[in-house]
């Protein structure tokens, strides 16, 4: 019994290791990259309207594109967001899920959808809703909570006479005496980048008349989800498995193929790749452990 507990707190406190440096990697190179994707240094420090509402966030992201479009052409797209509305442009298959409208994002203005004013609600799922603090047309947009804290901004900045800057600002502040929003706080922060990043290239594709297919979004939404269960596995592994050296370094390529696959610019098939190369390694263990085990080893732990 000794030996088990003392066998225990040796892979917890490994599996906390990776996950520290894991985490560390994060803080370090992957949030200041998600937080700012495809804006400027501009972008990033300029006042932007719906700052006021929440002044110092705890989660503050400027995200941006070029869009080849004046803003009258992108704004409309914009104004019929939401769920059971026009969507999200993203990964729909979440997304969308159980909406109404079916599961596909719209891939045309929607005229019903274009007359909001400031104080309709903003569905933003099945369960949660924000709603329209400001609607300055072909200008931006700001949705905020029922309890106006935060700010989710949309806003558009005329580039020249045929390209406009869409920049997305996101300012928000966790819940810490609140547990039961700790789900939606733990999405901001570490998925907020994709479906974000995915919103703004889904507005792009539309009015630039180059929408991405459903297979393809479905596709790098199955590799992100596999790349974050992997993950996981590893860190299983190695709480109920021998501590070896060799699953522990496979728990930490775990992490960090889960950190490339997200936050890396790469392409998605690197991300498959990486995470093949994973599952190889968790696969020889797995052959190794029943090996052991056919020729009468009995030890689990």
């Amino acid at each position: 019994m000794k030996f088990f507990a003392s066998s225990m707190i040796k892979r917890i406190l490994a599996t906390l290791t990776i996950i520290a440096l894991v985490m560390g990697v994060y803080l370090i190179w992957a949030r200041p990259y998600q937080l700012s994707w495809g804006a400027s240094e501009q972008e990033m420090i300029q006042d932007m309207p719906g700052d006021q509402l929440d002044p110092n966030p705890e989660f503050f992201a400027t995200r941006a594109i070029t869009i080849a479009g004046t803003p009258e052409e992108i704004w409309p797209w914009l104004l019929q967001m939401g769920y059971g509305r026009a969507g999200y442009y993203g990964y729909d298959i979440l997304e969308n899920l159980g909406s109404p409208r079916g599961i596909a994002s719209a891939d045309r203005i929607i005229p019903e959808f274009q007359e909001f004013k400031v104080g309709d609600e903003v569905p933003i799922s099945s369960v949660a809703k924000m709603e329209f603090f400001a609607i300055e047309p072909n200008r931006h947009i700001i949705w905020t909570g029922t309890n106006q804290k935060g700010s989710f901004l949309w806003a558009l900045y005329p580039v020249d006479e045929s390209h406009t800057r869409l920049v997305s600002r996101i300012r928000w502040s966790f819940h810490w005496t609140q547990p039961s929003l700790l789900s939606l706080d733990l999405f901001t922060e570490f998925t907020d980048y994709l479906a974000v990043r995915e919103i703004l290239q889904g507005v792009k594709g539309r009015v630039e008349n180059q929408i991405e297919t459903m297979a393809k979004l479905n596709t790098e939404f199955a590799v992100y989800v596999m790349a974050a269960l992997i993950y996981m596995v590893t860190l299983c592994s190695l709480l109920i498995r021998p501590l070896t050296w060799n699953r522990w370094l496979t728990g930490l390529a775990g992490g960090m193929v889960w950190l490339i696959t997200w936050y890396a610019p790469i392409s998605i098939w690197i991300g498959v790749g990486l995470e093949l190369l994973v599952l190889w390694g968790l696969f020889n263990q797995l052959q190794v452990f029943l090996s052991k085990r056919k020729l009468g080893g009995r030890r689990w732990f």
